[in-house]
């Protein structure tokens, strides 16, 4: 990556199909160095992504400016658009901002599909058919048995089995209930999973990763807390808190006086869902996360109503640029 500056489209194209394919192979690598060579794949095809991005703006802009020289009449009564230029959706850029964060601290980035069977969605996760869990997550089923996967715990068991005994990762993406939709509820939402595995993973790894993640997001100290909390695929199971970003802990509507915002479910990962990944839960143990990301935009953007995402509002939108 070091020579990439010398590199036109169709090199840096090549580059980013051989990085691609090289994280694809990253479960050949050995696993005491799986999660340190995915670090760097994943760090050297960001800057490479951007690199190419960079090439096509300015080839883009000497194709305009050619056009320009050739043209030398303007016409004057044509509306400025500028004001109406397109802008990625907040969740896709807190979505990006927590990718590139982990990333930089070592982990994986993967993306799971939104169609799961049920023992990915449930059973893998110490959910059997009898749990009431269930009910909680009204489920969207398809004819053939499978379900839209409620939560991104749905890729929990891919990714014990695709990466064994000792990684750290993240996987984002779109989940689906049938929910009763309000200002604070939603069909359709986004969230963030996240797992480290390993011989000495800690509650300690966990609080680290999250105070990390959750200070470099809203560029200032953030401090958070753990509650006790009842999830199926965590023994001990937590709630995580995180200080009010509004108010900074001293009280407000937001934070309902209490200077403390629930997160997220986490905790350490369930030894039945480490037996269901082929993890032996004598020699290895983890922490796994739930984090929503729809939820975390609208902390970070100060927005009230959930429904905004989805609405199609371009009023909404524009105002987020």
């Amino acid at each position: 990556m070091n020579n990439d500056t010398y590199l036109n489209e169709a090199q840096m194209t090549e580059m980013i199909k051989e990085l691609r394919l090289k994280l694809r192979d990253l479960k050949n690598v050995d696993a005491d160095k799986r999660a340190e060579v995915g670090a760097s794949l994943n760090t050297q095809l960001k800057a490479a992504e951007e690199r190419l991005r960079e090439l096509e703006r300015t080839a883009k802009a000497a194709g305009i400016n050619a056009k320009l020289n050739e043209d030398k009449l303007v016409d004057i009564t044509i509306p400025d658009l500028s004001a109406h230029i397109g802008h990625l959706h907040p969740i896709t850029r807190v979505q990006n901002e927590v990718e590139e964060i982990f990333a930089s601290m070592g982990f994986i980035i993967e993306e799971g599909p939104e169609v799961v069977t049920e023992f990915e969605n449930f059973d893998s996760v110490n959910v059997p058919a009898s749990h009431p869990a269930r009910d909680m997550q009204d489920t969207f089923w398809l004819d053939d048995g499978r379900v839209l996967k409620t939560h991104t715990s749905a890729m929990q068991n891919t990714m014990l089995k695709k990466y064994g005994s000792e990684f750290k990762a993240i996987f984002p993406g779109r989940c689906f209930r049938n929910e009763a939709v309000d200002a604070s509820h939603e069909n359709t939402f986004f969230q963030v999973e996240g797992m480290m595995v390993g011989r000495d993973v800690s509650i300690s790894n966990l609080i680290f990763f999250m105070k990390s993640m959750l200070s470099a997001i809203f560029k200032k100290d953030v401090a958070v807390r753990l509650r006790p909390g009842y999830f199926p695929f965590v023994e001990p199971g937590f709630e995580l808190d995180a200080t009010c970003m509004f108010c900074g802990g001293k009280g407000c509507p937001v934070c309902k006086q209490s200077g403390w915002i629930e997160l997220c479910p986490c905790g350490m990962i369930h030894p039945k869902v480490l037996e269901m990944g082929g993890v032996d839960p004598d020699k290895y143990q983890g922490f796994a996360f739930g984090l929503g990301l729809t939820r975390l935009a609208m902390l970070k953007y100060g927005i009230g109503e959930i429904r905004n995402f989805n609405s199609g509002n371009l009023e909404f939108l524009r105002a987020l640029k």
